[in-house]
């Protein structure tokens, strides 16, 4: 017999009956923050406010996703996560359905992962681990996830509530630490522009 429950994700909003496997995947990690409460998360994260996501001429920033967004990513995701968006993320193994994979492995070294709006760069990975590692961390959790030492501190902000998002108003995620340190679950469509010039 399947299980269902009737989940209210946000008050005055919608409502879905969905089974608990789902439910558990549709709540927005950002409620979970409200429900335990703020965080501050110590050195080398770098904290940011609120005023980073404020309204601007494209959403939460000043311009749409880049034209031409790397690994296939699709545009319309893209700009309605990156711009549009604070709590979801992209389907969960999206990122493997792109041609990531295809396109990279380990003879590619560090890989770098800029921002989908302004190409400033957010991440490189692996660093401290195996291409192998990297992956399977990734694959582990539905969405490339990376680590303190991948992380670029000055383009690169986390909110109370653990959302990460990039300086210039790009939601790329949430920081999700786990017994190993800050883990850094990040859509890949945030991060598959080009570089800036």
């Amino acid at each position: 017999m399947r299980r269902s429950l009737f989940l209210t994700l946000l008050p005055g909003t919608f409502s879905l009956t969905v089974s608990r496997s789902q439910a558990f995947r549709l709540v927005p990690t950002a409620l979970l923050g409200s429900v335990m409460g703020q965080k501050s998360f110590g050195p080398p994260v770098v904290m940011g406010d609120e005023s980073i996501m404020a309204p601007k001429a494209h959403g939460t920033s000043l311009t749409p996703v880049q034209d031409n967004l790397r690994w296939n990513c699709d545009q319309k995701t893209a700009d309605r996560i990156c711009n549009f968006n604070r709590h979801y993320a992209e389907f969960a193994g999206y990122w493997e359905t792109t041609s990531f994979l295809k396109e990279q492995g380990p003879q590619s070294g560090e890989i770098n992962f800029y921002d989908s709006n302004s190409g400033k760069l957010l991440f490189t990975a692996p660093k401290g681990r195996s291409w192998e590692e990297f992956v399977a961390e990734s694959k582990s959790h539905g969405w490339p996830s990376f680590r303190d030492q991948e992380t670029n501190w000055d383009y690169v902000r986390v909110l109370a509530d653990g959302e990460c998002v990039s300086v210039d108003g790009t939601h790329l995620g949430h920081n999700l630490p786990d017994g190993r340190g800050n883990r850094y679950c990040i859509n890949l469509v945030s991060v598959a522009g080009n570089p800036s010039s």
